[in-house]
């Protein structure tokens, strides 16, 4: 049985196929699947009659088009929102998606996503939570948040606090795009499959159990490139603050080191100290659940500084690649700046970590 979302623009934003493996696709082409909260909502319920149903034993979660599973959430649609609205609508959006994140963790039945192509933002949230994630050689994973402003979210500060050494942490303020290699090393996937392999690797999951059907199509990944750069990555982004990471980076003898430093002076200085903290904060929370409650925290402060919009301004409306970001400087951004991203929302909590079941929206700016 096939089922659809409401359309945007005449698409069936998600399409939804019932069966012994049940199958969601993400299918906005063009937008590069980006995650509206329909989208959201819609697959949040097909889990809900999944779980449910004894006829489902699998899920799986592919991307409609040749380019990749999901490029993130809207954020033009943030960017308006913010601009018109004050954000409540995003503010609404989160609430729903990271419930949805922590749903697909906790998933009761095998949750398998085909990580293939691009797949960055909340593409990471509604895939590399599951039980199951596979990547090929097309695979082009990233937390890009701070390029916008913004801060990783969708449980992805959870993920890179989890990956080895520091490399969650230059992945995280860096915003680098890793293929298959890295993203197994890095704990954000699980299998090497070849894309040709993916039609016939679908068609088993439809009829045998998910470990048999890997079994005939897993394959040894090619090599990534942060294993060789394990030494500089450690060391410089252990530091305390951002201006001693990039401070190091600089002073490193290796030529990408340095061009980390430089890519870390083009994001927000605000959303560098911000996802500094968040991490490292992540690491201490342990729970993925208390980490989204951190993140619902800190993306509802972000509606109300000025990097977000102008960083979307730049990068996807105007796309001169030039923001002008406020503060400019990472010495402008004061330990207080840094805190008030991390203050409890009260009854407005999203409250994952305590089982709370509320949908409010948070504090509006």
């Amino acid at each position: 049985m096939t089922d659809t979302a409401p359309t945007t623009g005449g698409e069936e934003t998600v399409l939804l196929t019932t069966g012994r493996a049940a199958h969601i696709v993400l299918n906005r082409p063009r937008a590069l699947n980006a995650l509206t909260h329909e989208m959201v909502r819609r697959i949040d319920r097909a889990l809900d009659d999944w779980e449910r149903d004894p006829t489902v034993e699998t899920v799986v979660i592919t991307g409609a088009g040749e380019r990749g599973l999901c490029a993130g959430g809207d954020i033009r649609a943030i960017h308006d929102d913010v601009r018109s609205g004050g954000g409540a609508a995003s503010a609404a959006f989160w609430r729903d998606e990271y419930h949805l994140n922590a749903r697909i963790a906790r998933f009761p039945k095998p949750y398998v996503a085909v990580m293939d192509g691009i797949v960055m933002g909340g593409g990471v949230g509604v895939s590399a939570h599951g039980s199951v994630r596979i990547v090929t050689e097309r695979s082009r994973v990233a937390m890009p948040e701070t390029g916008i402003g913004f801060v990783p979210d969708v449980g992805g500060s959870h993920l890179l606090a989890l990956a080895p050494g520091e490399l969650g942490t230059h992945l995280a303020l860096s915003g680098a795009q890793i293929g298959p290699g890295d993203a197994l090393l890095c704990g954000l996937a699980d299998h090497y499959v070849h894309s040709d392999s993916l039609p016939t690797l679908l068609a088993d999951l439809a009829e045998l159990p998910v470990r048999d059907a890997l079994t005939r199509h897993v394959q040894s990944a090619p090599p990534g490139e942060l294993a060789a750069r394990r030494g500089w990555i450690d060391a410089c982004y252990a530091a305390d603050t951002v201006e001693e990471v990039v401070g190091r980076l600089q002073a490193h003898g290796d030529l990408a080191a340095k061009e980390a430093a430089d890519t870390l002076l083009a994001k927000s200085p605000t959303a560098l100290k911000v996802t500094l903290a968040a991490v490292r904060r992540a690491r201490r929370l342990g729970s993925l659940e208390a980490v989204l409650d951190q993140e619902y925290r800190v993306s509802c402060a972000a509606l109300s500084t000025p990097d977000l919009v102008e960083g979307v301004r730049a990068q996807v409306i105007d796309k001169d690649r030039n923001p002008r970001w406020s503060p400019a400087a990472l010495a402008e951004v004061s330990d207080a700046d840094v805190e008030r991203f991390f203050t409890p929302l009260g009854e407005d909590e999203l409250g994952l970590a305590d089982h709370g079941t509320s949908r409010a929206g948070c504090p509006g700016p």
